[in-house]
């Protein structure tokens, strides 16, 4: 059994000849259509994934006034089984709502990628103590 790398020559479908030359054999990647070096960001942020799940946060903010239109969404895969967590997801629910306005209050104009960023960070702090467990938590929030 020749290791990664080795040459070999087949003459005549018999003779069998080893190359002293070696081929290059470094890994290579392969995600969907994508074929090359491996992306560090990519594996962590899958790795995390499959460890933790994700938390992701929509919600409908009103621009002028920094409310939410209504109560945000949530969706959640391989963190935690909503239908059993209905405590937690209103307390989640009670805590975006919080943040949101209370950042909003003092931004005049409204800046969503600086409350996106402070919401991350808090839900992942609340989500953590609830289940010690950190979720990617991923908000999404729309300014209309």
């Amino acid at each position: 059994m020749p290791d990664d790398g080795t040459i070999i020559d087949i003459i005549g479908g018999t003779d069998v000849i080893v190359q002293k030359a070696k081929a290059p054999n470094e890994s290579v990647y392969v995600d969907g259509f994508n074929v090359g070096a491996r992306q560090e960001v990519v594996l962590r942020d899958r790795q995390s994934l499959a460890e933790q799940g994700m938390f992701v946060i929509i919600a409908t903010v009103n621009i002028r006034t920094g409310k939410l239109r209504k109560s945000p969404d949530i969706i959640s895969r391989g963190f935690v089984y909503l239908r059993e967590n209905q405590q937690m997801l209103s307390e989640a629910r009670v805590l975006i709502k919080k943040t949101v306005e209370n950042y909003t209050v003092r931004q005049n104009p409204i800046d969503l990628d600086s409350i996106k960023d402070e919401l991350a960070d808090i839900v992942s702090g609340f989500l953590m103590q609830k289940t010690n467990k950190s979720p990617m938590v991923i908000p999404v929030l729309i300014g209309i």
